[in-house]
C-alpha cells in the first residue's frame, strides 16, 4: 500500500510517539517522518530507540531522537518533556505506549494488574498533562493522539486490565478536548482492531499465527489489519485540515466491533484450564525473551 497523503504533510512539525521503537509506534513514527516532521520517540529501552532511529533516518532523512524514559514515573516523564522543550515546543503527541496480556480475571494478580494500568492510564495522563501545560502556558496549538481498543465502548473480558485503563482514555480524550478546545488543543483516539506485531500477538494470542485462520474470526472483510492503513489514518488526524475533529475515538477494525463486539471472549470462553496454562507458559516465555532484550 502507499500513502494516501500529501509528500510534506506534515513538514515543521515536532512530534513526540511513545513507546515509538517498535510494532505500531514505529509504524505511525515512520510514517509522520516521511511526511516531513521531526520525531522523537521514547521508551525503555535506548539500544532499541537508537536502532530505530537510525534505520528511519537511513531510510528517510530528517530527525528522529531518542529518549529513554519509563513513563510510569511522571518525574521522569516531566524530565523529558522539559528537555524535548529546551528547543523547541511539541505539535503532537501520539499515546502509544502500552502493554497486554490474556487472563481469567479470577487468575490476575495485583502486581499484573498495575503492570498494565501504570503504562496505560497513569503513563498517558503523565504524558498528555506535561505536554498539555507547556502548550496552554505557551499559546501553542498541539494535537494528541492515543492508541486505544474497540473494548472501550464494550468491555474486554480476559483483558480487564487494559480494558479498563484503555477506557479511562477515551474518556480523558473527551473531557480535554472539551476542556482543552478554547486553547486549540484537539486530543483524538484511534481503536485499532488486530494489527499483529511480534510483542502483543505473543502475548495475546499464544500459539497462533497471525496470519493463519484463528486470527480472521469474526472480522467481516477476512483479514487482519495492515500497517499503512493505521499510518494513514493517524498521518491524517496529525495533519492540517481537520482542526474542528476533536474529542473522538476511531475504530479502524474491518467492522469487527460491530459484527462480534471485537473482542476475546468468544475464543477465550470456551478455553479449558489447561489450555490456559499452556498459553500462560507461552506467556511467560515471551515477557522472558523481553526481559533479555532489555538487558542487553
Amino acid at each position: 500500500m502507499t500513502s494516501m497523503l500529501r509528500d510534506g504533510l506534515l513538514k515543521g512539525k515536532r512530534i513526540l510517539v511513545t513507546g515509538g521503537g517498535t510494532g505500531l509506534g514505529k509504524v505511525m513514527a515512520e510514517d509522520f517522518l516521511r511526511l516531513g516532521a521531526d520525531i522523537h520517540i521514547c521508551g525503555r529501552r535506548k539500544a532499541v530507540l537508537d536502532e530505530t532511529a537510525k534505520e528511519l533516518m537511513d531510510k528517510h532523512g530528517g530527525s528522529v531522537k531518542t529518549h529513554a524514559c519509563d513513563i510510569r514515573v511522571a518525574e521522569a516523564v516531566d524530565e523529558m518533556i522539559a528537555d524535548i522543550w529546551a528547543e523547541g515546543p511539541l505539535s503532537g503527541l501520539v499515546n502509544n505506549a502500552a502493554g497486554n496480556f490474556i487472563s481469567p480475571t479470577k487468575d490476575l494478580s495485583t502486581r499484573g494488574f498495575d503492570a498494565i494500568a501504570n503504562i496505560v492510564f497513569h503513563g498517558s495522563f503523565y504524558v498528555t498533562h506535561s505536554v498539555g501545560k507547556r502548550w496552554i502556558e505557551g499559546g501553542h496549538k498541539g494535537s494528541v493522539i492515543s492508541i486505544l481498543t474497540t473494548w472501550v465502548w464494550n468491555g474486554g473480558p480476559y483483558t480487564v486490565p487494559s480494558a479498563m485503563s484503555k477506557a479511562g482514555i477515551n474518556v480523558m480524550t473527551q473531557s480535554l478536548a472539551a476542556e482543552w478546545g478554547q486553547y486549540g488543543i484537539r486530543l483524538n483516539a484511534i481503536a485499532p482492531g488486530p494489527f499483529p506485531t511480534e510483542g502483543a500477538w505473543a502475548r495475546l494470542s499464544p500459539g497462533e499465527s497471525a496470519e493463519g485462520d484463528a486470527s480472521r474470526q469474526g472480522i467481516p472483510m477476512g483479514r487482519v489489519g495492515e500497517m499503512p492503513e493505521l499510518a494513514n489514518l493517524a498521518s491524517f488526524l496529525m495533519g492540517d485540515g481537520c482542526e474542528y475533529l476533536t474529542g473522538q475515538t476511531i475504530a479502524i477494525d474491518g467492522a469487527a466491533y460491530n459484527a462480534s463486539g471485537g473482542n476475546f471472549y468468544p475464543r477465550l470462553s470456551k478455553v479449558t484450564d489447561e489450555e490456559w496454562k499452556q498459553m500462560q507458559e507461552m506467556i511467560r516465555g515471551a515477557n522472558d525473551k523481553d526481559k533479555a532484550k532489555r538487558s542487553v
